[in-house]
């Protein structure tokens, strides 16, 4: 089939696509957006995702995050039909990955971690062909080419070679990329890697505009970044799913929530004592002494509870000073250490 007809034959096949019934796009619109269940995926010997189960809802903002080598690039992959699962199941907008890859590929737009483009195309040129290789056609190329280079920053490159474009604008172009055809679900693997601070500030705000009409996925090492975007964090290790859940829930549920640190003088023993006698008290750990006689102890009790009002009140029923009192409020660091350290 010549050229043209082939590119005439998937214009055809896609706007009979896009003529859903109305009672199809209103199941559609009450189905999670990604639905995945059991997964694995084994290399040889090695298994690089063990069963993972999670789902994400339409309009989430999805920090997926682990250590090098936990699977995340893997599970991504697998979601978009980059590599196929060796088990399990996954949909994307209700579609199979396995059975109706083609549908489930039309709802979600990725960017890799290292963006593959032709250097020796100009920036426009590129999301052009980009564009008719996603299946659009005729006047929606330069609508939508034109609607993604405003939305990602662009148009000063627009008609740059790549090859002469920063590293900051060639994730914009790949995040132009993803946004071709306006997808449901955006999957973007480490969008901020190798940018300078100003960078990663401009493509954190980027994507925080597009988490407005868009579904994302985002894989990253910078935590902060989750914290201000994300409203679901997903941390797998090994492998596994180890959380899953809003950053508010897994903080407050982590262990160094219900840490308190003191200093004050007086007898140690006797504040131990009391300290680990109330019921919400776990441990008392005694820090090494500091100058002056002071004593340093960190109180750990159960996640949720504030032991900061009754250590208080048992120094001072001793008449003991206290200079110092202070509940940590844990991080989403201090969750992902927890769920992923080895010892």
């Amino acid at each position: 089939m010549r050229n043209a007809e082939f590119s005439a034959s998937v214009c055809q096949q896609t706007r009979i696509r896009l003529k859903w019934p109305e009672k199809l796009l209103k199941c559609l619109a009450l189905m999670s957006m990604v639905t995945v269940e059991h997964l694995h995926k084994v290399f040889g010997r090695f298994t690089a995702v063990k069963d993972a189960t999670f789902s994400i809802e339409k309009g989430e903002i999805v920090g997926f995050l682990g250590p090098n080598g936990a699977g995340k690039t893997t599970t991504m992959k697998m979601l978009t039909g980059y590599l196929p699962p060796t088990a399990g199941t996954a949909s994307i907008a209700g579609y199979d990955i396995i059975d109706q890859p083609l549908e489930a590929r039309r709802h979600l737009g990725y960017m890799p971690e290292n963006v593959p483009l032709y250097d020796d195309m100009r920036v426009m040129q590129y999301l052009e062909y980009r564009a008719m290789l996603k299946g659009i056609c005729g006047k929606a190329v330069r609508q939508q080419v034109g609607w993604v280079i405003d939305r990602c920053g662009l148009e000063p490159k627009r008609k740059n070679l790549i090859s002469t474009l920063s590293k900051g604008y060639r994730q914009r172009v790949g995040l132009a990329d993803a946004l071709l055809g306006d997808p449901d679900l955006l999957i973007l693997d480490e969008p901020t890697n190798g940018l300078d601070p100003n960078q990663i500030r401009q493509i954190r705000e980027l994507v925080r505009s597009l988490a407005e009409e868009h579904t994302v996925i985002l894989s990253t090492h910078i935590l902060s970044e989750v914290e201000m975007i994300c409203n679901k964090v997903i941390i797998i290790d090994q492998g596994q799913i180890k959380a899953n859940d809003t950053p508010g829930n897994l903080t407050r549920n982590l262990r160094a929530a219900g840490r308190v640190s003191i200093e004050f003088k007086g007898d140690l023993d006797t504040v131990v004592r009391e300290l680990e006698a109330f019921e919400p008290v776990k441990k008392v750990i005694v820090e090494a002494p500091l100058p002056g006689g002071w004593h340093h102890v960190i109180v750990r009790a159960e996640p949720g509870t504030d032991t900061r009002e009754k250590a208080a009140a048992i120094i001072a029923s001793h008449q003991f000073p206290m200079r110092h009192i202070y509940r940590h409020i844990p991080s989403l660091e201090d969750v992902f250490v927890e769920m992923t350290r080895k010892d």
